[in-house]
C-alpha cells in the first residue's frame, strides 16, 4: 500500500514539474513575441497566487498568467504581514556581494571609527549625487567607498579620470562635489583604468542610475535617500545574516 502511495505521489510530482516547465516555456515564448520592447526575461517563478507567475526582466518584475495572455505591472503585497513581496524579491536579486566589490578601485574616506561600511556609485555631474555627498559628510563611524561611475556623458568621464588621477583623489572629489572646485587637469601619464573597471562592474550588475548604494549585507539602495534611511538600513544590515561566500 505505502509503495503504491509513494509511486502515486512521485507521478503527481512529476506531472506538476512538467506542467510548470511547460508554463514557463509558454510565458518565455509568448511575452517577447507580443511585447517586442520587453527586456530579456531573466527568470520565471510561481507566486503564491495559483496561475500567476513572477517574470523578472532586468531589474524589474511583472506578473503574468500561465498562458502569457495577461500581464500585471505593480507591487504584490501579502496582506497578513503587509509585506511588499515585489520589493523583497527585487532587493534579493539586485543585491551585490560586498566582498565582490573592487575596493581598490574606489575613493576611500574614513569618518570616525570607520566601523560601518558603505559603497556608493556616483557620477561627478549627478545633481542628486552632490546633494547626497553633503549628507554623507555628517555620517559617523563609517568608511565610505566611492566608485566613480560616469554614465551621464563624456564630461562625466573626463572629470572622473581627472579626479582619480589627482594627487589626493578623495579630497578632489569632495572639493568638486561640495564646492564646485574644478578638478585639476591630468598632468603626464596616469592609469585611470579603475574607472573602466567600475563601469564594467556596474553594467554587469545593472547599476543604471546614480547614486547607487551598497551596504555590507549586499542590500542595494538606488537614489539619494534621506540620511535617516541610510541609518535605518545600517541597522537592518547589522542584523541580517552574513552573506554566503
Amino acid at each position: 500500500m505505502f509503495k503504491t502511495i509513494r509511486h502515486t505521489f512521485a507521478a503527481l510530482l512529476l506531472c506538476a514539474t512538467t506542467a510548470g516547465i511547460a508554463q514557463e516555456a509558454q510565458i518565455r515564448k509568448v511575452l517577447p513575441e507580443r511585447l517586442p520592447n520587453l527586456p530579456k526575461i531573466e527568470e520565471v517563478n510561481k507566486t503564491a497566487i495559483p496561475g500567476v507567475y513572477e517574470v523578472r526582466v532586468g531589474n524589474d518584475i511583472i506578473y503574468s498568467d500561465e498562458s502569457g495572455n495577461h500581464v500585471i505591472q505593480g507591487s504584490l503585497f501579502e496582506t497578513k504581514t503587509r509585506t511588499n513581496l515585489t520589493e523583497a524579491r527585487q532587493q534579493k536579486f539586485s543585491a551585490i556581494d560586498f566582498a565582490s566589490l573592487p575596493l581598490k578601485d574606489a575613493l576611500v574616506i574614513k569618518q570616525g571609527s570607520g566601523a560601518r561600511k558603505l559603497a556608493v556609485f556616483a557620477d561627478p555631474n549627478c545633481g542628486f549625487c552632490k546633494r547626497f555627498e553633503r549628507d554623507l559628510v555628517g555620517l559617523k563611524d563609517v568608511t565610505i567607498y566611492t566608485f566613480l561611475y560616469p554614465i551621464l556623458g563624456p564630461d562625466s568621464e573626463e572629470k572622473s579620470r581627472a579626479i582619480w588621477c589627482s594627487k589626493d583623489s578623495m579630497k578632489t572629489w569632495r572639493a568638486w562635489m561640495l564646492d564646485a572646485a574644478t578638478p585639476p587637469k591630468i598632468a603626464g601619464r596616469c592609469d585611470s583604468a579603475a574607472v573602466d573597471r567600475t563601469l564594467a562592474f556596474g553594467r554587469k550588475h545593472r547599476v543604471t542610475g546614480t547614486p547607487a548604494l551598497v551596504f555590507e549585507d549586499g542590500t542595494r539602495v538606488p537614489g539619494a535617500v534621506p540620511i535617516a534611511d541610510v541609518e535605518k538600513q545600517f541597522e537592518l544590515s547589522s542584523k541580517a545574516p552574513a552573506p554566503k561566500s
